[in-house]
């Protein structure tokens, strides 16, 4: 038996590794292009600092507690606005598809406000709120918010109506049909929703801090590009683009965890 385990294990391994291979073959491959168009000089070192550099940065930044600043800065921003339009998103969605005068009443500028670029309402939200935190947090809710009413209202309306026949057969009045029934089936779509939202909230807080200035992961690179500090800019792309990543991750995880009773569940993640 212990002859067969191994056997079954290895390929296992290896096949996990090449996985992982091809995953991150693309970023090995950016990097290795990266220094080489650094050494043969393709660009000037202020046009493309090499890797080195760049990286040098980072652990310079870590070590002095700026990144860490202006990341939880950023964080704070993002998650906080992820968090209300979550909540409000949620609330909308369910409203809008039990109809009446909420649905009537929020469909058109649903309808007309999700293709539409929020960013354009900037200049309105700092006239009203200013420059602080509350308008950046506000200018997230208000981006954020659209997937996740949309995807609460798709995941409800796609709920198979005869699972609410039947347990309206059973006897079962809507207080034990919408908990039991109708939300579990729709869970699925609505964090499809919620997964689309966050990224969008890390995006439009790291351009809210580019174009209102202060601390911040979007407010370092534009300061440093004021700077002409060509290394402390793509530090700070390379910065945003790992913490959204793990923000990603952490949200693939948690909807793998939540939704363990779901077929999907069996799929095989990503690293």
């Amino acid at each position: 038996m212990a002859g067969l385990d191994d056997t079954v294990a290895g390929p296992g391994i290896a096949a996990r590794a090449g996985h992982i291979l091809a995953r991150w073959g693309l970023v090995i491959t950016l990097l290795i292009a990266w220094e080489l168009a650094t050494q043969t000089r393709l660009f000037t070192p202020f046009m493309l600092p090499s890797p080195e550099r760049v990286f040098g940065r980072i652990w310079s930044d870590g070590q002095g507690g700026d990144l860490f600043i202006n990341a939880g800065l950023t964080l704070y921003r993002a998650l906080t606005g992820f968090f209300i339009a979550a909540a409000l998103g949620l609330l909308i969605g369910m409203a809008m598809t039990r109809g009446g005068v909420l649905g009537w009443f929020f469909d058109p500028i649903i309808s007309v406000g999700f293709p539409m670029p929020k960013i354009t309402f900037l200049p309105v939200i700092v006239l009203w709120l200013g420059f602080y935190d509350t308008a950046k947090i506000s200018m997230v809710v208000f981006d954020a918010i659209f997937p996740v009413i949309t995807g609460t209202i798709l995941g409800i309306k796609s709920v198979e109506k005869e699972l609410i026949w039947s347990a309206r057969s059973l006897g079962s009045g809507e207080r034990e049909i919408w908990p039991q029934i109708v939300l579990p089936a729709a869970m699925p779509q609505m964090f499809t929703g919620l997964q689309v939202s966050l990224p969008i909230a890390m995006i439009v807080a790291v351009v809210a801090e580019m174009l209102m200035g202060g601390y911040g992961m979007g407010g370092a690179m534009v300061q440093a590009s004021r700077m002409a500090d060509s290394p402390g800019v793509f530090a700070g792309i390379i910065e945003i683009a790992v913490v959204g990543w793990f923000l990603v991750k952490g949200m693939a995880l948690l909807r793998r965890k939540l939704l363990a009773w779901h077929p999907e569940s069996d799929m095989p993640t990503g690293v």
